[in-house]
């Protein structure tokens, strides 16, 4: 197995330490689980560069790096809400469509095409990435509410313009006739 697959599956053995983490009482743990979700989140920009660098792209790797994405970007919001630091509808709003764009995958790969992860959805997973860890930190209260509040309307922005974007560009193979 390659360096960036064992990186993605390194976050996705991560997550559950993280929740574990997030879960416990206390500041320590807290941040523990703050500095997991960090180091995770720089594995998923560390696999992504590896691979395309070294010409290390699989197919294992294809689908991996996004699912273990999904699984801490989730798993971190869940645990957000749970806090009271991340509105619920949010986690809503980003399990929706990553679901949705996931459909759309499927019934590109039964079109026998490939939906490749797209400019738009990389930025929309950092910025969910950068969205957390603010998130986890401002348990500290250091954040201003009007910040907080840009914040979550830019992540509610980018997740819905990414994923109507996967869909103007790739929506048609659902009309075809071995896309859905």
């Amino acid at each position: 197995m390659n360096l960036p697959n064992r990186l993605s599956f390194l976050r996705v053995f991560l997550v559950p330490v993280m929740v574990l983490l997030l879960s416990l009482e206390g500041d320590f743990v807290w941040y523990a689980g703050a500095a997991v979700f960090l180091v995770a989140s720089v594995t998923d920009f560390l696999d992504g560069h590896i691979a395309r660098k070294r010409h290390l792209e699989t197919d294992l790797g294809r689908f991996l790096d996004p699912l273990a994405d999904k699984m801490l970007v989730l798993s971190a919001m869940i645990m957000l809400q749970q806090a009271g630091l991340c509105p619920a509808w949010m986690v809503v709003l980003v399990l929706s469509r990553d679901l949705a764009v996931d459909g759309l995958r499927l019934a590109c790969v039964r079109a026998g095409k490939v939906l490749a992860a797209g400019k738009l959805g990389k930025i929309k997973t950092a910025s969910q990435m950068v969205y957390i860890l603010i998130m986890l930190f401002a348990r500290m209260g250091a954040l201003d509410n009007i910040f907080m509040i840009l914040l979550t309307a830019w992540i509610a922005l980018i997740t819905v313009y990414s994923c109507v974007d996967y869909f103007m560009k790739h929506g048609s193979v659902l009309l075809e006739k071995g896309g859905a």
